[in-house]
């Protein structure tokens, strides 16, 4: 069973809803994620489990928008995997010491990634930007927190980056990690309570051009330097989130200098039994048709 956040038949209207067997049943009387999030988990799970009544939709039938919405933000982890160490020493140019020390430091680098209205979902343009020039997917497992800081679910996060302002600078790092088309989750939520090992997903990414593979690798959480109730840990710490909160823990998959995406590129990441999320890459401003 997973959660899912969609329009029918091209209505303005958005609806939350269970997605299992192929269809979707709208949660009558939720008007958004937002407001799950502010349960705690057991009333929660108690509420995905009532039966709810009118018809269900197959799935085809509905356009499934980015699971995430409200004054919910998205937040990210970085350096969590040794892979992301070791591409963050190569691209920098000034400071490679940094990604060095906070891979074994006591407190993780975390960093605000999105807004709820800027996030891309399935099918929707990622971008790269215009003055960047290499630009790599980054595919994550992400956390759904509640608003009491627990993980009520997972998604599929792309923190879509810019290696070469990020490799000129770490201070330039909202610059590279923080723009519109930037950030893609989906294509759902899993809820916590089905998925039995967070820490034994298996992570593909695949990238098409011109109908081939140009690039494609796997890996895993197992490799996951960091717990995640760790990271969550830090996250809420002097902070609050009414509304939730998204946490992507971190890459395990970088393509090698000097790959980069391309203007018409498809990227496409499956996270064991989580779903894949693909997008088409846009170079430059994708199109603001944000729900």
């Amino acid at each position: 069973m997973n959660i899912v956040r969609y329009q029918v038949d091209g209505a303005p209207d958005v609806r939350v809803g269970r997605h299992a067997d192929g269809e979707v049943t709208e949660l009558r009387g939720v008007a958004s994620l937002a407001e799950l999030w502010r349960l705690p988990l057991a009333e929660l799970r108690d509420r995905l489990a009532r039966p709810e009544p009118g018809p269900a939709l197959p799935l085809a039938q509905v356009r499934l928008l980015a699971p995430v919405d409200g004054t919910t933000e998205v937040w990210a982890s970085g350096v969590t995997y040794r892979v992301s160490r070791e591409a963050r020493v190569e691209e920098s140019e000034r400071a490679a010491d940094v990604y060095q020390l906070v891979y074994d430091a006591a407190r993780p680098e975390l960093f605000f990634k999105s807004a709820a209205w800027r996030v891309r979902g399935p099918g929707q343009d990622i971008g790269v930007r215009a003055d960047s020039e290499v630009d790599v997917p980054e595919p994550e497992l992400a956390l759904v927190v509640n608003r009491f800081g627990e993980i009520v679910g997972y998604t599929i996060c792309d923190d879509v980056s810019s290696r070469t302002i990020e490799g000129e600078n770490p201070l330039y790092l909202p610059q590279a990690k923080i723009y519109f088309g930037a950030c893609a989750l989906g294509p759902w939520i899993t809820p916590a309570w089905e998925v039995p090992d967070p820490y034994d997903l298996d992570i593909a990414l695949t990238i098409t051009r011109d109908g081939a593979t140009a690039w494609q690798g796997t890996a895993g959480t197992s490799l996951l330097h960091r717990r995640l109730d760790e990271l969550v840990g830090y996250l809420m710490r002097g902070d609050v989130h009414p509304d939730g909160v998204v946490l992507s823990t971190g890459t395990c998959l970088v393509p090698p200098t000097p790959f980069s995406l391309r203007d018409g590129d498809t990227v496409r990441i499956t996270v064991g039994a989580l779903g894949t999320l693909a997008n088409p890459v846009r170079r430059g401003m994708p199109g603001t048709d944000a729900t």
